[in-house]
């Protein structure tokens, strides 16, 4: 559950937000509507912790994750197309890198084994082993083939891009998945594979 406490957020006079009190149940769909300009996108940011509130809380049960589709299309410009993927789970790349650099080392000695070894675990638990796989099946079921994975995001094209960054939110089944505009520069090949994706969502 996400709960949404007491919340104000406001810019010099213009209030967003004044005492939002919400519940986000798991397992369930909601949409949040509205005009353009009246914050919709922020109120995402505001649960995803991208923004901090003037007053109020958002809280999220414990050891749950939260995604999101990010809308920065150059943030990722030095990544190829399927490591930015796989940095949807942030967590799960944080131990692979982790892992990799100390496997690297030229003085690996008994502590590194040690430390390595919680990590092969945690690495193990999150599913790691199968984490480029499946990230390259999501990708091919957006259309992207098998030859572009390796490509840097800043030599494809935006709509490849979109395709890459939401592809990023749906990796590693997240708990709450956060959409601004999901389907906005998709092709209807690619909106169809989302709501098929989304059906099957948890």
């Amino acid at each position: 559950m996400i709960s949404v406490n007491n919340l104000t957020l406001q810019y010099g006079k213009r209030v967003l937000f004044d005492n939002v009190n919400l519940k986000f149940e798991g397992e369930r769909c909601y949409g949040i509507i509205g005009a353009n300009g009246a914050g919709k996108s922020t109120f995402l940011k505001i649960l995803n912790s991208e923004i901090e509130p003037n007053y109020g809380t958002v809280s999220i049960e414990k050891e749950k994750r939260i995604s999101v589709l990010k809308q920065n299309h150059f943030e990722y410009d030095e990544v190829s197309l399927l490591e930015t993927v796989m940095m949807g789970h942030q967590e799960l790349w944080n131990v692979t890198q982790d892992k990799n650099k100390i496997y690297s080392k030229p003085d690996f000695n008994e502590d590194d084994g040690i430390e390595v070894a919680k990590l092969e675990e945690k690495f193990e638990k999150m599913n790691g082993w199968n984490a480029e796989s499946d990230a390259g099946n999501m990708l091919n079921g957006m259309g992207i083939l098998t030859n572009q994975h390796n490509l840097l995001m800043k030599n494809v094209e935006p709509s490849v891009k979109v395709k890459v960054l939401l592809a990023q939110s749906l990796f590693g089944e997240p708990d709450y998945l956060i959409l601004d505009e999901p389907t906005n520069n998709l092709d209807s090949k690619t909106i169809y594979w989302l709501e098929e994706f989304l059906l099957r969502f948890k």
